[in-house]
């Protein structure tokens, strides 16, 4: 019996050590972390989070990484952990952006010869990415950022494109802009002599004096906040170049007439807005002396004013024989200045073209050689519109200085007409007389992107006939200056002719046999002047 007893404790006392072994303790949990390729495990008491496992681990996180469960979980038994180490860097790319060529023609090179006019330099840009790790293995890489550090200059290769054009005896001095250099010819077309070579000239002002000893014009400028600068040069000693001190000049600048040491000029203010200015509608005059010597103030005539309607676009300005008749235009009115009151006299009322863009309409202008006649357009009204200021009606307008109504010669030219008088003439009957040269629109009610004829007629706006170019040909592009007489017959056997600008290249027209001669053939001229 006492046997039997004891062998029954000894079975209870291994059962009951068997269920201490088995039976988990209730007041601590494991759990395992996987983190940086290594496994590590821990046990923290019953309630523990996973922040909590980290720090007994003796595991950071950094910014970026990423952990599952998240941090805030309450462990339980056997929760694995893992850490995702994401890290970012930052890296810098450099890439050369490579410059363009650009062939120029010239006519200075022999025919197929180059020489360059700017060299090229290729850029620099700078590219950083933002790139992201996992794990050391790259998941992301973005682009954060691009600038150009420098950009790539074009090379400008001049290229021989001389042509076998007949050589030409000419009167006076013809001077033309080409690429933003001036050139002359004198006495002969294949007498080409570089006026200023410096490449910057913007082709707003092109002026000789009347005597062809000057050119004023006008030049880029490297202040972003300045158009452009008004100069002046004497042609035959290019060294006696003059800075006016005038800044932004768009629509005039002129010589006074029979001066070479006054210029008249108007201003504008530039604009970040469409066009690029405001205009002054101011009239001043500066004086200067070929040893640089310049007036430090300029004398003023017309202050600065609103200009009427459209006035934002600002005026036009035309000089008569003689410095007593400047005649002036507006997009609303056509009209003398009156030097003595330094005001306007209106001669006509012209209704505003309604654009309906950032440009306005001002009609050319240009005084007869004798002066009793200043050539204009109108713009006339239309029966088919309701309203007069969208009418495609424009007519060439003669307006008699002696203060007569004005008298429509050309009904129907268009817009762009740009009247051009000759000098005077003398006729078999020892009367003076002179013609008019004019752009008529091949399309006159569509004239705004019309192309254009030359015409001619008489000064009363008899005996007009098509002159150039020919009818199978595309037409001109109408612009301000798109021509000028010459000073006088270029032979006896020819009378006076135009210098006509047409794609790119001067053509010489005698207005009485219509022979026809083109002097350039690069097709980069922009402005010319003949005195």
């Amino acid at each position: 019996m006492k046997l039997y007893h004891s062998l029954l404790f000894l079975l209870l006392t291994i059962f009951l050590a068997a269920c201490v072994i088995t039976t988990p303790n209730p007041s601590t949990v494991g759990a395992q972390i996987e983190a940086d390729g290594d496994t590590i495990q821990v046990v923290l008491p019953a309630g523990s989070t996973v922040k909590e496992a980290l720090e007994q681990a003796e595991i950071r996180l950094e910014l970026l990484d990423r952990i599952e469960p998240p941090l805030h979980t309450v462990l339980s038994n056997e929760l694995i952990i893992t850490i995702d180490r994401v890290w970012e860097t930052f890296e810098i790319e450099q890439i050369v952006l490579p410059f363009e060529q650009q062939l120029q023609p010239s006519e200075t090179l022999p025919e197929g010869e180059q020489q360059p006019l700017q060299l090229g330099q290729n850029g620099l840009q700078e590219i950083t990415y933002r790139i992201v790790y996992e794990n050391d293995v790259e998941v992301v890489r973005s682009e954060i950022k691009s600038v150009i550090i420098s950009e790539p200059i074009m090379q400008i290769m001049l290229i021989g494109v001389q042509h076998s054009f007949v050589p030409l005896p000419i009167p006076g001095r013809l001077l033309y802009l080409s690429d933003g250099n001036a050139w002359m010819l004198e006495d002969t077309t294949a007498n080409r002599i570089s006026v200023v070579p410096s490449g910057d000239l913007d082709g707003r002002i092109f002026e000789l004096s009347d005597d062809g000893e000057w050119l004023l014009f006008t030049r880029f400028d490297d202040d972003e906040d300045v158009i452009n600068t008004l100069w002046a040069i004497s042609i035959d000693n290019p060294e006696d170049e003059v800075d006016l001190h005038v800044q932004n000049v768009i629509h005039f600048a002129d010589w006074e007439p029979e001066s070479q040491s006054w210029a008249a000029f108007s201003t504008v203010e530039p604009r970040q807005a469409a066009p690029g200015w405001q205009a002054n509608n101011d009239l001043k005059f500066r004086n200067f002396s070929a040893g640089g010597w310049v007036k430090p103030t300029a004398d003023v005539l017309l202050d600065s004013n609103s200009g009427g309607v459209y006035g934002w676009w600002g005026t036009d300005f035309s000089y008569g024989p003689g410095s007593a008749l400047l005649a002036y235009a507006t997009p609303d009115q056509v009209g003398i200045l009156n030097f003595d009151e330094s005001s306007f006299l209106p001669v006509m009322d012209n209704i505003p073209l309604q654009t309906r863009s950032d440009w306005a309409w001002v009609p050319g202008i240009s005084w007869g050689p004798d002066g009793k006649v200043l050539y204009t357009v109108r713009h006339a009204p239309s029966s088919d519109i309701t309203f007069a200021e969208e009418s495609p009606n424009f007519n060439l307008t003669a307006l008699p200085s002696n203060g007569s109504d004005p008298i429509d010669l050309v009904s129907l030219v268009g817009m762009f007409a740009y009247p051009l008088p000759s000098p005077l003439q003398i006729e078999p009957s020892g009367e003076t007389a002179h013609q008019v040269a004019y752009l008529q629109a091949i399309f006159p009610l569509q004239s705004e992107t019309s192309r254009y004829r030359l015409m001619i007629m008489d000064r009363d706006g008899s005996n007009q006939y098509e002159i150039f170019p020919p009818s199978e040909t595309p037409g001109i592009e109408p612009q301000k200056n798109w021509g000028v007489w010459s000073p006088d017959r270029i032979s006896t056997d020819n009378g006076y002719v135009l210098a006509v600008l047409y794609q790119g290249n001067i053509w010489l027209i005698d207005v009485e046999t219509s022979q026809t001669w083109q002097i350039t053939g690069d097709g980069r001229i922009n402005r010319v002047d003949w005195q």
